[in-house]
């Protein structure tokens, strides 16, 4: 297969395309990289500092506060998991404690830690994303997710909780990769149940996606990236006046349409960059820009980069 071939492959228009949360996950290269696990009891507390990730923490037995900046302290219980962004965060048993720095447990390759007893036992991931794409989904998050046990679409969050719970205590072959792909599921579970309860003014991305409206226009956006939209033809899609969608996608999801359009066109681009899919030239046509140098500019502009010195930066950088 030749570069244009892969260039296409890769945004080609499909029926079947994912869902933009799927989309988003699946170019962005999210996936649990760590796994870890904390047993305790009597007074403890952990610090721990923000970084371009997402993270989650889940209590499989007793309870814990956790501790955001800006944030009344929540306490989780056996069940409850929540999700952190970029933000420092502290996990602790009583929130007036004087937290310790919680990464001189984790001193790799020590993946768990214990203090005094089990009396609380919670696990926790870390979510990195292929390349410097981060940004893309973690502006978009809140920088804490809380996500009780006692949703009522949270069966799923109990169940793979529990899967997770008897693969550690088993300690079977193959342990790891199958932590590894309920880890996964399960972060993808904890958004799935948050943007299902959010509330009118909490309304994001994530509300935006179970809109019945703004869902379809989405859909139809991230299932063919290279189709030059305008705002009417996404309004028509919602099935909503020009004037209705724009406000409304602009209030839920944080940005106007077209702007949300370029972000990501821009965002599947720098991942192809990285996968050397193809040129820049067949990248930038992929995605929707009708000449190399329009879409170097606003590769530019979003990245303070060009698309070729981006091309030859580390993954990761």
């Amino acid at each position: 297969m030749n570069d244009a071939a892969k260039s296409k492959n890769l945004f080609r228009p499909s029926s079947s395309a994912l869902d933009p949360l799927s989309d988003v996950l699946d170019v962005l290269g999210a996936h649990v990289t760590r796994r870890t696990r904390i047993e305790t009891a009597g007074n403890w507390s952990l610090s721990f500092p923000g970084a371009d990730r997402l993270k989650f923490v889940a209590i499989l037995k007793g309870q814990s506060w956790m501790l955001v900046p800006r944030r009344i302290p929540q306490l989780l219980q056996a069940g409850d998991v929540c999700l952190i962004g970029r933000t420092d965060y502290a996990i602790a048993s009583d929130p007036a404690l004087t937290p310790m720095d919680g990464r001189s447990l984790y001193s790799e390759p020590k993946d768990v830690a214990r203090i005094n007893g089990d009396d609380t036992i919670a696990i926790g991931g870390t979510v990195t994303f292929a390349g410097a794409n981060s940004d893309f989904l973690l502006d978009m998050l809140p920088d804490f997710i809380f996500v009780p046990q006692n949703l009522s679409t949270s069966g799923a969050i109990t169940t793979l909780l529990t899967l997770m719970s008897n693969e550690i205590e088993r300690d079977m072959p193959g342990r790891g990769i199958v932590n590894a792909r309920l880890a996964d599921i399960l972060v993808v579970e904890a958004i799935r149940t948050h943007a299902a309860h959010v509330g009118p003014r909490e309304m994001s991305w994530l509300g935006a996606l179970l809109d019945i409206r703004l869902a379809r226009a989405l859909q139809t956006l991230h299932r063919d990236v290279a189709h030059p939209w305008t705002v009417a033809e996404l309004a028509g899609v919602a099935g909503m006046s020009r004037a209705a969608f724009s406000a409304e996608f602009t209030r839920r999801v944080g940005q106007p349409p077209l702007s949300y359009l370029r972000a990501w066109r821009l965002t599947k681009a720098r991942t192809a960059l990285k996968q050397d899919a193809a040129t820049v030239a067949d990248i930038a046509h992929a995605v929707g820009y009708e000449s190399q140098s329009a879409f170097s500019q606003a590769f530019r502009r979003a990245f303070g980069i060009s698309p070729k010195a981006d091309l030859h930066t580390p993954a990761g950088h």
